[in-house]
């Protein structure tokens, strides 16, 4: 039998060294050599018997002879997560939830097992023992549920009892704590992880049962363990939200069978976490208690597929130590800087001396570029101390020049400003073209530069 040896694996890339490397030749990343035992035998021996004598088991086949079948999909009796996974959990599929801990994941993952009447899931638990889920289970509902819990992190022993209970759906908290006795390795290495995740994924593909994982992440955000247990999985979902703040975010990082594009937008509560199926009301509920206040503007967003009006804050304060500070919440922090740089140059407001704040209200993480005017229109608020219309909202990304940009889906838009309640939007004057403004009970101001939107918002 051949001797174990000691090798340092990158966590970020898979690439192996000899010793212990401060950055990684293959990647670049620095300090993400982690050491790992080898064993002397090869731990995929069992499944992959590469030999020259015995034949492929498959032959390839033409694509145009496969037979295809609309299989349906599983309802995970929750909207939002159905959305952001594509319209239901697909049979088969691996699927990794990872975020900070603390902020909900086991708590999603439970509620939407206790919500499946008619579905057997299987809940293995390598972190928590059984009381400690069922006192989970009893705040979150009374009713009650035919999940089965299984306290274990010994990966073959798992599988035993998946295989005598026959399970809809299995469920993995977490994937760092599980381990096979085929590596010698502690629970959470790069070789533990990636080992469990690949006999996970062979099952799901062969028995056609879903698997749900839990993972951690590191203190950089990005999910904890080889890069390469995000190429195996199917779709990855990242939990993420403010503590100090009640809303949480799931998206879609990775989905082979939908869009990633989509937002699942939750309320932690002490019975659980809460679909918010309109999140504008909820965003907005304090703008009509704002009334005359500064460095406040209201921005139409789209999020997937959904709109979403969302409060912009802006603080514009002299330099008290000479140097500037630019600090945003929820917002690239570089293209508030190119935002700045756009009102000095273009529209002529000098903010060099000044300390500028921005905030994204909820505690929400905002990637469309279409609040570009907002925020504009929040920072010279503050800088000028003059508040904004209340009824008043606006779209449109900002160009270099100053310029007012079209965006995408301006019809949802305007229709979700509409609804709320708002008697004006300002919209890009590109996206005029076959709107007919008629048909709503909204004002719409068309503005072709930066000029035009702030002299209709402040005269």
């Amino acid at each position: 039998m051949a001797k174990d040896k000691i090798q340092y694996v990158c966590s970020a890339c898979g690439y192996d060294s000899p010793k212990w490397i401060g950055k990684c030749p293959a990647c670049g990343e620095w300090n993400t050599f982690v050491e790992q035992r080898v064993g002397g035998k090869a731990v995929y021996d069992k499944r992959l018997q590469f030999s020259s004598t015995a034949g492929p088991k498959t032959s390839p086949v033409r694509m145009s002879t496969i037979a295809t079948s609309e299989e349906p999909r599983i309802n995970l009796q929750d909207g939002e997560l159905n959305r952001v996974l594509g319209g239901g959990l697909v049979p088969g599929s691996l699927t990794l939830l990872g975020g900070e801990p603390g902020i909900g994941k086991s708590t999603l993952i439970l509620q939407t097992a206790l919500h499946l009447k008619d579905k057997t899931v299987l809940y293995v638990s390598g972190e928590e023992s059984a009381r400690q889920i069922k006192l989970r289970a009893d705040r979150i509902t009374n009713e009650e549920s035919g999940v089965l819990v299984v306290c274990e992190a010994m990966i073959e022993n798992v599988f035993k009892h998946i295989e005598t209970a026959s399970p809809d759906i299995v469920v993995i908290d977490s994937i760092q704590t599980m381990a096979t006795q085929e590596l010698e390795s502690a629970p959470g290495s790069v070789s533990q992880i990636r080992e469990c995740a690949a006999m996970l994924l062979k099952f799901a593909k062969e028995s056609n049962t879903p698997v749900i994982i839990i993972g951690h992440i590191t203190k950089d955000g990005s999910i904890a363990g080889p890069k390469i247990l995000e190429h195996m999985v199917d779709t990855v979902l990242q939990f993420e939200g403010d503590q100090h703040y009640m809303y949480r975010i799931v998206r879609a990082i990775k989905n082979r069978f939908g869009s990633t594009a989509e937002l699942g937008i939750y309320e932690m509560r002490q019975t659980g976490l809460r679909p918010v199926t309109n999140p504008s009301e909820l965003l907005l509920s304090d703008v009509n208690n704002s009334e005359g206040l500064s460095g406040i503007a209201i921005a139409s967003a789209i999020e997937g597929v959904r709109p979403l009006l969302i409060e912009t804050q802006a603080l514009v304060s002299s330099a008290a130590y000479g140097t500037p500070q630019r600090s945003a919440t929820g917002f690239d922090l570089r293209r508030l800087n190119m935002l700045l740089a756009v009102l000095e140059k273009r529209v002529g407001f000098k903010l060099m001396q000044k300390d500028v704040y921005l905030n994204i209200a909820g505690g929400i993480r905002v990637t469309d570029t279409a609040i570009d005017l907002s925020v504009i229109a929040a920072v010279l608020s503050s800088n000028v101390d003059t508040g904004i219309d209340r009824d008043v909202c606006m779209t449109g990304e900002v160009g270099l020049s100053g310029e007012i940009r079209p965006v995408s889906r301006i019809l949802q838009r305007i229709a979700e400003a509409e609804k709320l309640g708002f008697s004006t939007i300002l919209i890009p004057h590109a996206n005029m073209t076959g709107l007919d403004a008629s048909k709503y009970n909204i004002r719409i101001v068309p503005v072709r530069k930066v000029e035009e939107a702030l002299r209709e918002l402040f005269g």
